[in-house]
């Protein structure tokens, strides 16, 4: 009778334990059915870049609204419009009309028109944001006519030359130090944000100096005075470096400053190139623009073929670091004249992009959306619906000032 009361005893203790496991499993583990699902993104950044170059899209108003009302269709919120480009101003400029006779580009489709204030009018009534780009930054044609009437302001290597290859055309750079150049490229700037209903300006990989550059006497005079002579056979020494990517740093906090004075709500966009390559060969430190507040939204270009590099680029320190602080979208190419791009690759980028969170994407550019590739462009346009099956809105502006 012992053995059988103790065979009990122990059923009964099992079951208890049982109990008390099934009991806890249920207050500190999470019930499956109760775990919320990642959420979908209520905002997207969908940007296009317009350019003048292998484009028609500029050069007549039927052609601007016929874009954009495609890429409403599309459900693109943002464009990138060029508006220095090539030495000159695609709009009316009373700054270059002053420094080198010509109010805008001279070609005559272009002339007795405003170009940006009919691609801000057209795509306004859809809602959609436009950030002229300044494309060309602090470089120009070797021959234009800012080249040939200001030749003080050039940059120039420590052999004095002046000439930059750019695939076959010749290129020269304005020197980012002289305070004639700074004002220069300052007045366009706040002309553009004082005259225009422009939702933001863009700068992009330009807006810094390559790294050979630097020589000219005044800038020289300018080191020797605060440090030493620079290094007269390393353009690429550490410090030398850094001082001259400081100036420029110095000059985008003037420009944060006088595009605030004017308009707050104009977002400072910034397309850079990765800043492994942005910083050593361009002088350009966007990180230290991000972490000081002077740009409030990034396309970072990355243009790259390989998805093994691409997804690279993404997962760097410095992007995530901004991706977590303000806007932070990666820019695509979708394909040149010569160099188109497959369907497949910008939808695989475009999946990699969105894995990770990031702000959103811009495609550079227009024209190669549909020309120039393999598919035809009904199949493109059929893609691009896929990527944005509906409208969203672009990522909403954080005042950094």
């Amino acid at each position: 009778m012992m053995i059988k009361l103790h065979k009990w005893w122990r059923i009964l203790a099992l079951i208890v334990v049982f109990a008390i496991a099934l009991t806890s499993a249920a207050i500190f583990s999470p019930r499956i059915e109760a775990q919320t699902p990642p959420k979908t993104p209520t905002t997207e950044l969908r940007g296009i870049w317009l350019t003048n170059i292998d484009s028609d899209v500029i050069f007549s108003k039927k052609n601007i609204n016929d874009a954009v009302n495609r890429l409403d269709k599309l459900n693109f919120n943002t464009i990138y419009p060029t508006v220095w480009q090539g030495g000159y101003t695609i709009h009316p400029s009373g700054v270059t009309k002053r420094v080198f006779g010509y109010l805008n580009d001279p070609t005559p489709t272009l002339k007795g028109r405003d170009v940006l204030k009919e691609i801000i009018t057209a795509a306004h009534k859809k809602g959609i944001a436009v950030i002229p780009w300044f494309e060309f930054g602090f470089m120009a044609p070797a021959e234009s006519e800012l080249a040939r009437l200001h030749p003080d302001w050039l940059a120039r290597r420590r052999d004095g030359s002046t000439i930059w290859k750019e695939g076959t055309h010749d290129r020269v750079w304005l020197n980012p130090f002289h305070p004639e150049v700074q004002k220069f490229i300052l007045d366009l700037i706040i002309e553009l944000v004082a005259n225009y209903d422009l939702d933001g300006i863009q700068f992009d990989d330009h807006f810094g100096l390559p790294v050979e550059f630097g020589y000219e006497p005044q800038t020289v005079l300018m080191y020797q005075e605060q440090i030493k002579s620079p290094p007269s056979n390393d353009a690429r020494e550490t410090f030398w470096i850094r001082w001259r990517a400081d100036r420029i740093n110095d000059f985008m906090a003037r420009i944060f400053t006088a595009i605030k004075s004017r308009k707050q709500k104009c977002i400072i966009s910034l397309s850079p190139n990765p800043l492994h390559f942005a910083l050593p060969a361009h002088l350009q430190d966007w990180f230290s623009w991000e972490r000081r507040g002077y740009i409030e939204e990034i396309v970072l270009q990355i243009y790259r073929n390989d998805i093994k590099r691409f997804n690279a680029e993404l997962e760097r320190e410095e992007v995530k670091l901004a991706k977590a602080h303000i806007p932070t979208a990666i820019g695509i190419l979708t394909g040149l004249k010569n160099n188109p791009v497959p369907l497949k690759q910008i939808q695989e980028q475009v999946q990699e992009v969105r894995k990770r969170n990031f702000a959103g994407v811009s495609f550079f550019f227009y024209e190669s959306l549909s020309s120039w590739a393999k598919e035809t462009p009904e199949q493109r346009d059929s893609a691009l619906q896929q990527f944005f099956p509906t409208k969203k809105q672009r990522p909403p502006f954080e005042n950094n000032s």
